[in-house]
């Protein structure tokens, strides 16, 4: 036994007052923990409320302006940006993504313009912007083709990188695309531009209120379980992981989150990378709904979530909480 017995050995002991916990509290939550996801829209000073996330909502570009303001104020380092694409600048193979002037690359800059001390992250996947809610391209039978759809998405990379985006963050799941996306940033002259991949994405049943805020709900035909990962499979996130990693990415990302956990603790035990997790719409959802119903006080039940992120070894967590929880740190 390494430890004396009871009674020379009381455990409550350094529990019994706030000054003990505090200072032997093994993990602790800072503002600079949070990367805040914010949906943008068209339009100028557009709020579009999303029914299916409470105290969410879609954002003009001017307005996003001002959320960005926030987050740096609040001690956020760094915005997660996903547009609600117009229904006609949808199409079968998701071509706006290219376009330098696309909503996205517009909220980019008009950020980095304002804001230029704040991170900007941005999504790479084609989901935003096909008609039929897939992330890649599809053939005839309706399968997301792989290496055609990489191409693409290297383009849309690219397209974000030069409207200024700080970290590019494929979440497509397909094979291949890291590596050549990081070719095509060192090529293209963007060799500070960091690659977050969403190496061990699951297909869940926990995204259905972001693809509301996104515009695909309606339009998704099929699922995606022929890309993402099975829920089942552990030792898979692993390969997954260790391949996005040996063709280079600088981080990587577990989602869903928090009923992932054991995932990202295993990733952070054998490869000791950054890995960040996103607490996703569905886990946002639940902790609404469950304070909303007088299930548990809504700020203890933020604030021990993202405990449980830290606790299980991220760097850092995606949360539409983001916001709420920094001020409230910083309270």
């Amino acid at each position: 036994m390494t430890h004396a017995p009871y009674p020379a050995l009381r455990m409550r002991r350094t529990r019994a007052s706030a000054w003990s916990r505090a200072m032997h509290a093994e993990n602790r939550l800072s503002p600079s923990d949070f990367l805040w996801p914010l949906f943008v829209t068209e339009g100028r000073q557009v709020e579009e409320p999303i029914a299916a996330l409470p105290g969410v909502s879609r954002w003009s570009v001017d307005l996003m302006v001002e959320r960005a303001r926030d987050a740096r104020d609040a001690g956020i380092p760094c915005l997660a940006l996903f547009p609600n694409t117009q229904p006609d600048r949808r199409s079968d193979d998701g071509v706006e993504a290219l376009n330098p002037d696309n909503l996205m690359c517009r909220a980019i800059r008009a950020i980095k313009d304002a804001v230029p001390d704040i991170g900007v992250l941005t999504d790479v996947a084609l989901d935003p912007y096909t008609a039929h809610g897939q992330d890649g391209l599809l053939d005839g039978s309706g399968y997301v083709l792989n290496d055609a759809t990489i191409d693409i998405l290297i383009g849309q990379s690219l397209n974000q990188a030069a409207a200024g985006a700080d970290i590019i963050a494929p979440s497509d799941m397909m094979d291949g695309r890291v590596g050549a996306i990081r070719a095509a940033l060192e090529q293209g002259g963007h060799a500070n531009v960091q690659i977050m991949a969403y190496a061990a994405k699951y297909a869940s049943a926990f995204y259905g209120p972001f693809r509301d805020a996104v515009g695909s709900r309606g339009l998704l035909k099929g699922d995606k379980k022929n890309y993402q990962m099975d829920p089942a499979n552990g030792e898979e996130a692993l390969r997954e992981v260790a391949l996005d990693l040996a063709e280079g990415a600088d981080s990587v990302m577990v989602k869903p989150g928090l009923p992932y956990l054991d995932i990202v603790a295993r990733v952070r035990d054998r490869f000791a990378v950054p890995v960040f997790a996103y607490q996703v719409s569905g886990e946002y959802a639940m902790i609404e709904h469950a304070a909303a119903a007088g299930a548990g006080d809504r700020d203890a039940l933020i604030l021990e979530t993202l405990m449980a992120f830290k606790r299980a070894g991220c760097s850092g967590v995606l949360t539409y909480h983001a916001l709420h929880a920094a001020r409230l740190l910083g309270a």
